[in-house]
């Protein structure tokens, strides 16, 4: 009996992973083909794929950018819409883009008389306006989420990792399970 639970635990971790991997792109596949609703099946995604890049083509135009900013400017001054769309748009820049955020991976030392570290990512170098000159801003992502905390650490605690940004993500969202 302990082997017939070891096998089927095993097998679980095999099939899990792929079946919910598959059934995940399945799902945003058909979301987009009811989008379009044109009755070919992977037709959405290829159409939303051509769309992004052309209103991403459109949006880097000369023309088109004083008509964003001015969208912006609007969206940020209606009261609720405003809260929602800057936390979409900063969070998007932060891990896209020309001003991403999460690209100086560092190590931290928790306490002075402490041999433990956490990893994040500087976020600000210089904090001058809460006039706190000896710290920088360093954002500790949970594993297994789409959130973290953020720290104002001193920054002799700061260790700069020379790592690619999106392997120290990786290795801190899988918990340390995947390799830096």
């Amino acid at each position: 009996m302990n082997r017939f639970i070891r096998y089927f635990l095993n097998g679980l971790l095999i099939i899990a992973p792929f079946t919910l991997t598959v059934w995940i792109v399945v799902a945003v596949i058909d979301w987009l083909d009811s989008l379009f609703d044109l009755g070919i099946p992977g037709l959405g995604i290829l159409l939303m794929v051509l769309l992004l890049t052309v209103v991403g083509w459109i949006g880097s135009s000369f023309f088109v950018r004083p008509f964003i900013t001015i969208a912006e400017r609007v969206l940020h001054k209606v009261p609720l819409v405003s809260i929602i769309y800057s936390s979409i748009k900063d969070l998007f820049d932060a891990f896209m883009g020309d001003n991403q955020k999460f690209n100086k991976p560092v190590m931290v030392k928790m306490g002075e008389d402490s041999e433990n570290h956490k990893l994040g990512f500087v976020t600000q170098d210089v904090l001058l306006s809460i006039n706190l000159e000896d710290k920088v801003a360093v954002y500790f992502p949970h594993s297994y989420n789409f959130s973290g905390e953020l720290f104002l650490v001193p920054k002799k605690n700061v260790t700069y990792l020379d790592l690619p940004s999106s392997e120290v993500m990786k290795f801190i969202v899988s918990g340390g399970v995947s390799r830096l």
